[in-house]
């Protein structure tokens, strides 16, 4: 009984980025949905199935039951409401709310008797009772709990990576109370594959999500410091991390530039909140140091090794490869490519940005000048290359772009080590 009526009821996806569209294509097939975004552009390239973050399911054929919109008015008679607006920090590192608070107050203002409201996003542990539930209430005038009930269930979805999609990750639901987390478990269950794992607490889901990408961050820092202690050693980072692999229980990262949305982002949401509560943590910060830093020490390297092979700097023309914060996705948001080509247009050294897979527009005013559209027709010879992001499309043509690219007296900084040592004569942290 509760199953059938859960199926009739009207989902609508706050915010249809990277996250949301793949929710709402996924909902649609067994609900009707409506995808929801203030940023009218990218509602009316959805209509034309048009995807800047290049989703498959939407360009294979026109989904049914799904509506898209940047009209407040037609999320109105929604039942359930799923927020995946992003949660960004802002140029000191504090968590920026701003669109999450927008999409909070937008969806009180629709909210009706027994509606349910679900957040995905991103926060720190007590952000959802904290902050979003008091603004639902004071908006819609409904009592929590009452008249209306929420849950949080954290997005888990890689970009760029083919093999782990929504339905085939593990998603962590968690309630407001357990009449709600039995529908928020059964209406996701209808989409994942992998399975619906029950937190304990709201707060339980939220901190679970947090530390995820804070594991991560703090893994690749220290593989980042190893690579940093290696290379003044002249020891090859690499070697020693297959060397060390060989033991069962070594769990192996790759030194590299750490960006993004999430990884980058939400250790600050968590130590966030511990300075609230009074701690002041070092580790975590310590390794987002480490990683925010990794931007300068590839311009430091690249550096050193353009004196090694007397490459004059004033002559010296870079291209880097990729400008994405990761392989084979287009999103650009705090991508710490951007950085490392900052330190090369202070020193005044010509360096110019290939990345066919972001949109112009996505990029600073500054990189926008120099960034090339067509490798295949760029003149001039460069004296160093950057693999900075290497996209599958990057390596299927490493060897043309070698070839035809590079002068012979040349330098290639290869970040994340893809490519196969005494094919190509690089240097990787």
């Amino acid at each position: 009984m509760l199953a059938s009526k859960i199926m009739k009821k009207i989902i609508s996806i706050i915010g249809v980025g990277y996250v949301g569209l793949p929710l709402a294509i996924n909902f649609s097939k067994n609900f009707n949905v409506i995808g929801y975004d203030s940023n009218k552009l990218r509602i009316e390239d959805l209509k034309k199935n048009i995807d800047i973050y290049k989703d498959q399911s939407l360009t294979k054929k026109r989904i049914k039951n799904l509506n898209f919109s940047f009209n407040k008015d037609d999320i109105k008679n929604s039942d359930i409401f799923i927020v995946t607006v992003p949660t960004p920090v802002d140029n000191k590192n504090r968590p920026d709310l701003t669109h999450l608070i927008s999409a909070s107050k937008l969806v009180g203002k629709s909210l009706k008797k027994k509606s349910i409201v679900i957040y995905e996003s991103t926060v720190y542990p007590g952000c959802t009772e904290e902050i979003c539930i008091p603004i639902l209430e004071k908006t819609s005038r409904l009592k929590a709990n009452k008249d209306f009930f929420y849950a949080y269930s954290p997005e888990r979805i890689n970009v760029g990576d083919d093999l782990h999609k929504l339905e085939n990750i593990q998603k962590i639901v968690s309630a407001s109370n357990k009449e709600t987390l039995t529908q928020v478990f059964k209406i996701y269950s209808k989409i994942i594959k992998a399975g619906v794992y029950k937190a304990e607490s709201i707060k339980v889901a939220e901190a679970a999500k947090v530390i995820e990408n804070t594991q991560r961050d703090l893994n690749i820092a220290l593989v980042n410091e190893l690579s940093i202690i290696f290379e003044r050693l002249n020891i090859d980072t690499q070697s020693v991390l297959n060397a060390a692999s060989t033991k069962w229980n070594f769990v192996k990262y790759s030194p590299g530039l750490v960006g993004g949305h999430c990884v980058g982002v939400d250790p600050y949401y968590l130590t966030y909140k511990a300075k609230k509560s009074g701690y002041n943590p070092r580790v975590i910060l310590s390794g987002r140091l480490t990683n925010d830093n990794m931007s300068k020490h590839v311009f430091n390297l690249t550096i050193k090794n353009m004196k090694k092979r007397k490459i004059k700097f004033k002559e010296t023309k870079v291209l880097i490869l990729g400008y994405s914060f990761k392989e084979n996705c287009s999103d650009t948001r705090n991508s710490k490519v951007k950085d490392l080509v900052n330190y090369f247009l202070k020193k005044n050294i010509s360096t110019k940005i290939y990345d066919p897979l972001i949109i112009k527009n996505h990029l600073i005013r500054d990189h926008q000048k120099i960034l090339i559209d067509n490798l295949n027709k760029e003149k001039s010879k460069f004296d160093v290359l950057i693999l900075a992001v290497p996209h599958k499309y990057f390596l299927k043509r490493i060897d043309f772009y070698f070839k035809k690219i590079l002068k012979r007296k040349n330098l290639i900084i290869d970040i994340k080590a893809v490519l196969k040592k005494g094919r190509y004569s690089k240097v990787s942290l």
